[in-house]
Parts: structure tokens; sequence; C-alpha cells
């Protein structure tokens, strides 16, 4: 269902990532399955065998009911009675070992699709997350992960359980005699009717449901995320009307299927009246006229009425296994978007190389232009600082520059090699960026530091603490570099997390760094050690920073003014001065802004 169709109960929302086409979940399957076609053959033998086990109690129950009517003396109860007590406990096996086939031969698959799944969403270019709403990726990676697991312990099992059960009683009831089959075959009208319906009503409320979900988490998450400012600007009101909004249309969704699946089972109720009343009329007729025994007329019956609970579950479980196709789409759809976007892998030559842009334009979905036409260089070993207003773009350069983002046109490479392709191996990619933004991940220090460099020893971890000026308050935390921080951890300043970050850079060790105002907050004394770090993790390398204070760029070897995406003035710090232009003014209003007194 894409975003431009129409769902049951409306307007659809739009599908905020990619969603995968049947052929697609088809590929994906089989890819995912190649190598295990004879652990599937083995389960669905045992399962076979497990189904045709099944049919022995019946047959005994019929076969006792004969010597009954027929007034057998005891003897005659022993064989029907060894037949039941065998057939429980080969049932018991054929069952367990089914079971434990389906498991391996399953579970191992969905694992790595979880997996993939996770390691495609971390792939994803960052335009295509920030258009979907990370919300809609998170519904994605937890509930319909968890559907598919669900639905592959329990819901396929079944199915394939239940399906092959219905297929060997059926042939049981031909072996009794063919007009039983037939007569049990009038309720499959009605049941394929009733799945016809049920699937063209179910399938887009599933798939429509699915999307106001992720609609629904990325409204709870971006609520969250900005809860600060919506309480500054007395917007909690309208938060919750959003938040409300989408809560009941998901709501809907769900209440949708329930009356549709309510529906679906009173169909099939009717079905089984159908078939077990032609069973009984065919039973009659058939003992009235001497064509079959008291015994197999019971056994005929007691067939059927053992298709009941395989026939509801076979139909039934449609409602999990659409959900988790459902979800399966979504989940290749992240699989698939993210190997699109990947570009050949190049080695970049050792050693500083220059890194160009050449008439780059970007912009984000909906809007004008964020980057025009710009062009730059750097040379080894030179550090540029773009300056410019809130808004004027030199954030979206930045990471342009660092292949986060495609350019809409024109080329940024390094070394003669477009950014995106540049090989991530054991070492950090030839460029780096800091932002503005701290991020603590679950683990201890060291464990943070070591997403810079892997194998880093603790001396080498000390090391690039004492050169940002970071090590004292590290070994002031309780455990030092083995403190547990992050969420769960001890808890960290956002400029003790920047601190980290300077040194995490230093382990990476990049040819190029860019550094997105991620020393804004320095100013006050503490925060004043995060341009100290900034040096030293600058030194030795080619940099883009982007200033947050023109005190920043002023030493740089080039300065760039950003203004509505492109950039109008370059030079040095005084050949810009001395211009009287752009630059000049914001020089002068920060100038006069510093000397004033602090309260």
């Amino acid at each position: 269902m894409t975003g431009s169709e129409q769902s049951p109960l409306g307007p659809a929302e739009r599908v905020l990532l990619p969603v995968a086409t049947a052929r697609q979940v088809v590929r994906y399957v089989r890819r995912a399955l190649a190598g295990r076609w004879r652990m599937i053959a083995a389960t669905i033998l045992v399962m076979i065998a497990d189904s045709a086990v099944g049919l022995s109690g019946p047959i005994a129950i019929g076969w006792i009911t004969q010597a009954v009517v027929e007034h057998a003396g005891a003897a005659a109860l022993v064989f029907p009675l060894t037949v039941l007590l065998l057939g429980a406990a080969a049932g018991a096996a054929s069952s367990w070992a089914g079971g434990v086939l389906l498991a391996r031969t399953v579970l191992p698959a969905v694992g790595e699709l979880r997996e993939e799944v996770v390691s495609s969403a971390l792939r994803l270019p960052i335009d295509a997350v920030e258009e979907g709403g990370d919300g809609d990726l998170v519904s994605r990676v937890s509930g319909d992960v968890e559907r598919i697991t669900d639905a592959a312990q329990g819901a396929i099992g079944s199915f394939v359980s239940s399906g092959l059960t219905v297929l060997v009683t059926l042939v049981g009831l031909a072996g009794l005699d063919w007009r039983f089959a037939l007569a049990g075959l009038l309720a499959v009208p009605i049941q394929m009717a009733t799945l016809r319906w049920y699937l063209r009503t179910s399938r887009p409320i599933y798939a429509a449901g699915r999307i106001a979900e992720g609609h629904r988490t990325a409204t709870l998450l971006g609520a969250f995320t900005a809860l600060p400012t919506i309480r500054a600007l007395r917007l909690t009101g309208r938060q919750q009307e959003r938040i409300a909004a989408a809560s009941a249309q998901a709501m809907d969704y769900e209440f949708a299927a329930t009356r549709t699946s309510t529906r679906f089972f009173g169909r099939l109720n009717v079905a089984e009246f159908v078939g077990l009343a032609a069973i009984f009329l065919v039973a009659f007729l058939l003992v009235h006229g001497h064509l079959a025994t008291v015994g197999a007329a019971t056994t005929a019956a007691l067939f059927f009425a053992g298709l009941f609970d395989p026939i509801n579950t076979v139909l039934g479980v449609f409602d999990q296994v659409q959900q988790a196709a459902a979800g399966l789409a979504r989940l290749v759809g992240i699989t698939e978007v993210a190997s699109a976007a990947e570009q050949p892998a190049t080695d970049a030559p050792a050693g500083p190389r220059p890194l160009a842009a050449d008439r780059v334009t970007f912009r984000y979905r909906g809007a004008p232009p964020a980057v025009r036409e710009v062009s730059l260089r750097i040379e080894p070993g030179q550090h540029v600082a773009a300056v410019g207003t809130t808004g004027s773009g030199k954030s979206t350069l930045a990471s342009l520059i660092t292949g986060l983002r495609e350019p809409e046109s024109g080329s940024i490479r390094y070394a003669g090699i477009p950014v995106n392709q540049l090989t991530r191996g054991p070492r950090s990619r030839p460029i780096a960026m800091i932002t503005q933004e701290t991020h603590l991940f679950t683990g201890t220090v060291a464990d943070n530091l070591r997403l810079g460099l892997p194998d880093a020893t603790a001396e080498q971890l000390r090391t690039a603490l004492a050169a940002v000026g970071a090590l004292a308050w590290v070994d002031a935390l309780p455990l030092g570099i083995d403190t547990p921080i992050g969420p769960a951890g001890h808890t960290l300043t956002g400029h003790d997390a920047q601190h980290l970050a300077f040194a995490r850079m230093l382990l990476a060790d990049p040819d190029v760094v860019v550094l997105d105002e991620a020393t804004a907050e320095s100013g006050s004394g503490a925060a004043r050690t995060l341009d100290a770090a900034a040096a030293a993790v600058l030194a030795g390398r080619s940099a883009l920073v982007i200033a947050h204070r023109l005190s920043q760029a002023a030493d740089a070897d080039l300065i760039l003014v950003v203004d509505d995406g492109a950039i109008v003035e370059r030079g040095t710090h005084r050949e810009l001065v001395a211009l009287g232009g752009a630059y000049a003014r914001l020089w002068k209003a920060w100038s006069r802004s510093a000397a004033l007194p602090r309260r």
C-alpha cells in the first residue's frame, strides 16, 4: 500500500520509509533460506508423519465402536487400544522433533534478518531517516521485528503443521470412502470465499495500521525530544492534541482489524456446520445402505471434527501471518534502500590529500536549496572556517563535506575519490566530524573512546585524554576510564561528553576534521577547555570549522562567508575586514558584543 492509496478508513498516512514490493520480499526470503532446503525438507517430512500419526486416534475409536456394535469380546479391544497408546507416544515424539527442526530452520533466519535490518538502518542515508522520521524507523526495528519473531516461533509452525494435517485427513477420508471426502469438501468453497474476503479486507487495514503506528511513534518521539521547548512556548496542549490524533488513528485501524477478524471466524463456523452436516448425512445413507460400517462412519465424523482446529488455525493464523508479512515488507524496504544507497568503496591513499567541492547544490525535500553552487578546496593541513547567520547553510555544507548527505548536483572528492565512497576500514574514514550535539553510548568511558580506535590500549586511551586535557576529570571518576556512563551509568555533563568526543577524534586520527560548532559552549571558564581540545585535534590536520564565534574564524587560513546557501565572500581575516563587506560587519558587531562586560 503506497502513500497515495486510500485505506478503508480514509486517506492513509504517507509511507515514511520505503516498503518493499512483493517481488523484493520473495527474493529476500529465498536468499534467507538458501542453504537450508535439506532442513526444510526434513522438517516437512517429520510434520507429515506427525499428521499421519494423528489419524490413529479416530481410526482406533472407529474400530472400538464397530466392536461394540458387533458385540465383540474384550479381546477385540486389545489391538485398538494398543494403536491408541503407540499413536500417542509416536505423536509426542514427532511433534517434538518437528518443533525442534522448525525452530532450527526459521529462528536463525529471523535472527539474521534482525541483524541485517539493524545494520541497514545504521547505513541509511541521513536524508531518508530525517524525511521519514526516526519514529517510523524505530517502529520497524522494534514492532515489525517482534511481529515476525512471534510469527516464526508460533504462527509458521502452526500454519505448516495444521495445513499438512488437513491434507492428510482429507486423504484419510477418501481412504474410508470417497463420498466422505466429497461431503467434507462442501465446506471448502465457503472457507475459500471467507478467506478471500478476509485477505482482501484485512491486508490494507494491516498495512495502513503499521504506517499509522509508525506515525504515532514519530509523534511521540518528536514530543519527548522537544519537551523543554514545548513547555517553554506553552505548546503542551497542541502537542497533546497531535498525539491524541495519531493514537486515535492507530486505534481505529486496530478496531477495524478486530471487527474483521470476528466476522472472519463467524463465517468459518458456518463452513464447519455445513461440512459436518454433510458428513453425517452421507454416513447415514452409507450405513443405511450397508455400504459402510458404523465404525467407518464414526471414524469419518471424527476425522472431520478433527479438522475444525487445524482449518481454523490455517485460516486464522493469516491474522498473524499478514501482520508479519506487512512487517517483513517494511523491514526489507529498509535493506533495499540501504543497499541502493551504498556506493562502491575505494581505499583512500595514505597521507593527507586535498579535499575539493565543485559546484555543489543540495536541498531538503520541498524546500529551496540549502546549499547553492558551492565550490571550495581544502589543501592538506589548511584550516578553513565557515561563518554566517543561523540558517545560512553552514551545517548542511559540513554534512555534505563528510559524506553524510548526497549533493543534488556537483561533486565532493577527497584525493579524487567521492567522499561517500571512501572505505570504512579498521581506521576511521579519512574525514570525520564533531558536532555541537553530544552522544554517549551505554558502556564505560573506555568503550566510548574505542569507537574511534577499536583496538586501542589503555595507554593509548590515557594519552588521547591527556592530549585534550580530559585525563584529570576522567581519573577522578569512580572507576576512571572503566566507569560506566551513558543512560544507565554515571551522568556526565554536555561539556564532559564533548570533551570525550575530541579524545575519540584523536584516536580515530582522520586526515580531515570537520567541527560543526563543536565548541559552541565555550565562553565559560570550564568550557574554555574545549577550545584547547579542538586545537589539539586540529594540529597537523586539514579542517573545516563551522564557527560559532568569530574569534575561532580569525585564526583560520581561509574564511568563507556563507549566506543563503552560497559563499558570498572568501579570504583571510585581514583581507575580509579590509574589504568592508558582510564579514567586516559581522566582525564589528561581534567585537562590540564581546567587549561588553559580563554580568
